[in-house]
């Protein structure tokens, strides 16, 4: 190979900044696996800072509403009562003091008008999201994901600048949330495309179940960093967060190779080839990305027609619906509930809900290695939902016995809350956007994606609005009600399963006639 400086314009203009700099930091240009891990890393911490940002409003929840679950709970104290009382007519002062809560969100309808800026995030999200999809297939992803990145940095912070504005209008956090929803809704399409262009179907499932622990990486790192600020004033939770994620949607403005033909680097056929018998061809439901034809990009109805695409975007919609009502409430729902007779404070919540994204973690790899193992994403994704019943039950049945078992039994719900969530919105999108259908094209990652995770989006949405009015009245209803969108989630993919343990049926069949034959054969 020869020197960057050999390279032809063409080919070397196209390269960020970032990669041309390293190719003349190591005199030659960089390997395909060298833009493999460049990848994976970029898009890593480029989708962890977006979870982060998404995070920070549910820690602060509980600072901005300390008392209007409490009322509900007749927790709060006399002191309170008494200056209500005895002052009915003194208009209101507002506290910068934590624990005083913050207006409008301190009220008796403080967890509904929360629930309230949660669906307006995720409706805006998830509306935005197909637009995303869309638009990722049919622009440079690089600069699409950059602009997301920047605005979403913006509005978050937007939100946190109340705390010194002293702004107390419903509407203005309303707004800011709806435009960072939007911006939000950048960011998985464009990496899930961008990972999609540089990896096969080879241990996808495995790769990208590791590589999906940003989601929950960026919900810790979010919980630390917005609990750790709370302290200094609750807007610089927002504000921080915002700042991190503008600076590294400039590592991702320098460093991002969207695909190997935008910087001239030549595919490893074995990363793209996963030869099956012929029969299995028919009978899987996620099929093997072909030789490409023409790169055109790919219609909304058209992604929607793919074998697969409805059943698994259906499922995430109450997989999503069951995970993001845990990625708000959770941290809430943890410091209003006794644990071995004691309330925990809202930092130490905010903390200590970071294990569910621990949990998740291990639950993302294990259902993308199992998945690999049995070439089976369905059996594996409805296997996950429905165990992922009786593990909410225990956690609301038994999690306030004492703080260790709360810790094991959350961990344990995480693992299989977040584990098909994470194989349906990584390996199974890109599975479906690089379907046989398609003939290789593949200009239809962004979009499949898009669709998929934009409506699991919608239950995303729905769920914590939900959970707003209904933990007013019982949080043992709220369980409930994700424990039957676990069940429902679980039988959408009942025709997949069929057709995949079908497949197995037949394989094992198949094997067994070739064996026989060869018995036959050695017999003669």
């Amino acid at each position: 190979m020869g020197s960057p400086s050999e390279l032809s314009p063409e080919r070397s203009c196209r390269k960020p900044y970032g990669i041309r700099i390293l190719e003349r930091i190591t005199g030659a240009p960089l390997s395909f696996k060298a833009y493999q891990a460049i990848v994976l890393i970029v898009t890593f911490l480029a989708y962890t800072i977006y979870h982060a940002t998404r995070k920070t409003t549910s820690i602060v929840q509980s600072v901005l509403d300390p008392q209007s679950s409490d009322l509900s709970l007749g927790l709060k104290s006399f002191s309170f009562r008494a200056a209500d009382l005895s002052e009915p007519t003194k208009p209101r002062t507002f506290s910068w003091i934590l624990g005083d809560g913050w207006a409008p969100f301190d009220g008796s309808n403080g967890t509904a008008l929360l629930g309230e800026l949660d669906v307006a995030f995720l409706a805006f999200y998830a509306f935005g999201m197909f637009f995303s999809g869309h638009l990722g297939d049919r622009l440079n992803l690089r600069y699409f994901l950059t602009i997301g990145m920047l605005g979403t940095g913006v509005f978050t912070s937007f939100f946190g600048v109340g705390y010194w504005g002293n702004i107390h209008s419903f509407y203005y956090y309303l707004i800011v949330q709806m435009i960072a929803g939007l911006f939000q809704s950048t960011g998985w399409p464009s990496v899930v495309a961008v990972v999609g262009n540089w990896f096969g179907k080879k241990k996808r499932g495995l790769i990208m179940g590791i590589w999906n622990a940003h989601t929950s990486v960026g919900n810790i790192t979010g919980s630390l960093v917005a609990s750790a600020m709370l302290s200094y004033g609750w807007g610089w939770s927002f504000v921080v967060p915002g700042l991190m994620i503008a600076v590294i949607g400039l590592v991702v403005f320098l460093m991002l190779p969207v695909s190997p033909e935008s910087v001239g680097a030549d595919k490893e056929e074995d990363e793209y080839s996963s030869p099956k018998k012929s029969e299995e061809e028919v009978t899987e439901p996620l099929l093997r990305q072909e030789t490409a034809v023409e790169e055109k990009a790919v219609g909304f109805i058209e992604a929607w027609k793919i074998p697969g695409v409805a059943p698994f975007a259906l499922c995430l919609f109450f997989a999503k619906l069951v995970a993001y009502t845990f990625l708000y409430w959770l941290p809430f729902y943890i410091s209003h509930t006794a644990i071995a007779g004691k309330y925990l404070s809202s930092e130490t919540a905010g903390t200590l809900s970071t294990l569910f994204d621990v949990g998740g973690v291990l639950g993302g790899i294990l259902a993308g290695h199992i998945s690999d193992r049995l070439d089976a994403r369905a059996i594996t994704a409805a296997s996950f939902m429905y165990c992922a019943i009786p593990a909410l039950f225990f956690y609301r049945s038994y999690g306030h016995i004492s703080l260790i078992l709360n810790v094991v039994l959350m961990f344990i719900t995480g693992m299989f809350v977040n584990g098909p969530y994470a194989l349906i919105t990584t390996a199974v999108s890109a599975d479906l956007g690089t379907h046989s259908s398609l003939e290789g094209n593949p200009r239809a990652l962004a979009t499949v994606t898009a669709i998929i995770d934009g409506t699991g989006s919608v239950g995303a949405a729905i769920g914590p609005l939900l959970t707003g009015y209904i933990s007013a009245k019982s949080w043992s209803a709220v369980f409930t009600m994700l424990m039957g969108a676990a069940l429902i989630a679980g039988l959408l993919l009942t025709r997949l399963v069929v057709a995949e343990v079908a497949a197995k049926i037949e394989q094992s069949r198949s094997h067994g006639t070739q064996a026989q034959a060869q018995e036959s054969t050695l017999e003669v």
